[in-house]
């Protein structure tokens, strides 16, 4: 039931961002021009970018400690327990900063490969990851003795409080998949697409501490045990599959789609293997250890990308769905003048931006209280319609454009297929 509940509005959003690219076969970067102009388009591609290039560093940051982990487990001791060259203020250590770069190093080669030639070893990634974390689901039943304290312990809050908690979890949760949902179609506009695997996993009772992430779970595991021999084998399997996972994602979702979208703001100059490459480089640029030292931090920074990309989301789908119902003027996504019919002002659409921004303001108190440190225990009306954020953000960019926009460009079904025949 949690799964179902967390899962649900990730998977119809991307539904309905991906629908168009199923039914069209067009990629997201086209798809925007139609609510967003042939201009404005650049603006919800270059969020998508950003997304992506925040979201490469953070899991080659968490590919190099699966590198770790292998890597602990196959030296031992002398690796494990290597000293801390670096000041407390570089939010790295030493052994966490090389194995990075050896991630880094072993993701080049694989972006050099068509993606369409992935799609086996991806199978076998996919197969992986699944085996690791229902094996340390196992453990750590076996391990605990039970399920643990933590699914039986009762709520330490109640009311008011441990509702806007609640909708804070699931907001989060779904935040960290927004950019991917946005870029749906990249994706449903091919024939073919490639597995993907959220995954968390936390333990208390046997180790009497909480991990929100199993690679800091696995690390933990292998220091308190560096001589047991059984504890190094399972660990160095379990890093292996993780490391195919970070592998996997670092390709698909991150340097082959964010490329895909960083080409159409340079095409002459920029393809898909060059925008991955420059996705890979702002990747490490950004330093991503900074931004997943802590459990706070990294839901901070979900939270900052979410509030922008939700109200784009909404004006993506109302502009397909409410307003031309599922027609597009298909030859016209690609004319870059005024006789586009998403052409709209200058080629912009600004009853998109003016859509996006209702969406986006009355977020942004809310967020700086957060990033600030500001309300402590106490919540603000500001604060708790941040914990709505994707809702919000969404109904509100929907509502405005679906009320507002005027249909401009609208086709019906009939006459697309001959327009795109007679123009091509």
């Amino acid at each position: 039931m949690e799964s179902l509940t967390r899962d649900s509005p990730s998977g119809i959003l991307a539904v309905l961002c991906g629908w168009m690219g199923s039914h069209h076969h067009v990629g997201f970067t086209v798809a925007s021009r139609s609510a967003w102009g042939l201009r404005g388009a650049f603006w919800p591609v270059l969020n998508r970018v950003m997304t992506g290039c925040v979201w490469m560093g953070v899991q080659m940051y968490w590919g190099g400690l699966a590198v770790r982990l292998v890597l602990n487990a196959i030296i031992g001791p002398r690796f494990i327990f290597m000293a801390n060259t670096l000041p407390a203020s570089a939010n790295v250590e030493t052994a966490n900063l090389i194995c990075f770069f050896i991630f880094v190093l072993a993701l080049l080669p694989l972006m050099m490969v068509p993606p369409e030639r992935l799609q086996r070893p991806f199978y076998i990634a996919c197969a992986m990851i699944t085996s690791t974390l229902a094996g340390m689901l196992l453990w750590s039943l076996i391990a605990a003795g039970g399920a643990g304290e933590l699914l039986a312990t009762s709520t330490t809050q109640g009311g008011p409080r441990l509702s806007w908690n609640m909708l804070y979890g699931l907001q989060s949760f779904i935040g960290a998949w927004l950019g991917g949902v946005l870029g749906q179609s990249d994706w449903t506009s091919l024939p073919d697409r490639f597995p993907r695997d959220p995954h968390r996993l936390r333990s208390e009772r046997a180790l009497r501490a909480i991990f929100w992430n199993p690679f800091l779970l696995l690390l933990f595991i292998q220091t308190n045990s560096a001589s047991d021999a059984a504890t190094r084998a399972g660990t160095f399997f379990a890093g292996l599959g993780l490391l195919a996972s970070q592998l996997s994602l670092c390709v698909v979702l991150n340097s082959v789609s964010a490329g895909m979208d960083l080409t159409t703001l340079a095409p002459q100059y920029i393809n898909i293997r060059r925008g991955a490459f420059i996705i890979l480089v702002i990747g490490v640029a950004i330093v991503p250890w900074n931004l997943v030292n802590t459990a706070s931090t990294f839901l901070t920074v979900l939270q900052g990308w979410s509030i922008f990309l939700a109200p784009m989301i909404g004006v993506l789908v109302a502009d397909y769905f409410a307003v031309r119902r599922r027609a597009l003027h298909l030859a016209d996504l690609y004319i870059g003048n005024p006789t586009s019919a998403y052409w709209y002002t200058f080629g912009f659409n600004f009853r998109a931006v003016v859509a996006w921004a209702m969406g986006l303001w009355p977020l942004l108190p809310g967020f700086v209280r957060t990033v600030r440190g500001i309300g402590g225990e106490e919540y603000s009306g500001w604060d708790n319609l941040l914990r709505l954020n994707v809702f919000f953000g969404f109904t509100v960019a929907f509502g405005r454009f679906a009320v507002c926009e005027d249909g401009s460009g609208y086709l019906d079904d009939e006459h697309i297929l001959g327009d795109v025949e007679k123009r091509f």
